[in-house]
């Protein structure tokens, strides 16, 4: 005898994207992973509600971050990591989190040796 669904099988569960990234706003680059990601979380049942562009500034991002973790159940962010000295997201991320970034030695021995 199959199992009663309960109401929990029906709840919907969100999703919302934070879109890192200067040359997004200023239209230098054209995002190409808002549509992307939509649609592959719908294939996994889950709902793309809000998407925000910020950027890359650490208040910016942190902000963007704390209020859309509350709304949702899953957050993602595309862009703005890159291999420059300037990048902020990593650490603002962290910021927004309240932990510590660390470094994986072999992480960086890959990267160091490439």
């Amino acid at each position: 005898m199959p199992a009663t669904a309960s109401p929990a099988d029906d709840r919907i569960f969100t999703a919302a994207l934070v879109v890192i990234g200067d040359e997004i706003l200023s239209g230098r680059t054209q995002d190409a992973n808002i549509a992307y990601l939509a649609k592959w979380l719908g294939l996994q049942g889950i709902r793309l509600r809000e998407v925000r562009v910020v950027a890359d500034d650490t208040a910016a991002i942190v902000a963007a971050v704390n209020a859309l973790r509350v709304a949702h159940d899953y957050l993602f962010t595309t862009g703005g990591i890159g291999p420059t000295h300037d990048d902020i997201t990593v650490d603002a991320i962290a910021q927004a989190l309240g932990v510590e970034v660390v470094l994986h030695p072999q992480a960086v021995a890959v990267l160091t040796d490439h």
